[in-house]
């Protein structure tokens, strides 16, 4: 699934035209995005957990010449599912 056939699933199911679905989507995005930017973490009860992990520093090969490089520390998104999520 896109996010244009989840636009339409949301206009279907929430009896809104697709302007405003998008919108609602749209919105809804972005806040996660604006809360995980700001290192909060999103829990949404019966889907899951959206948060931020920090990675350390590391050495890596490249797999093409298997020379040692340097990847720097950075942070990641991390999602962890409801356990009911997909039942």
């Amino acid at each position: 699934m896109n996010k244009t056939d989840l636009v339409n699933e949301i206009a279907a199911k929430a009896k809104l035209n697709k302007v405003d679905a998008k919108a609602a989507l749209d919105a809804v995005l972005e806040s996660i995005a604006q809360a995980l930017s700001n290192d909060d973490k999103v829990q949404l009860i019966g889907f899951g957990t959206f948060s931020v992990m920090e990675k350390e520093a590391r050495t890596g090969i490249n797999p093409r010449t298997k020379e040692k490089i340097e990847i720097p520390a950075r942070k990641v998104v991390k999602f962890k599912p409801a356990a009911d999520l997909g039942k």
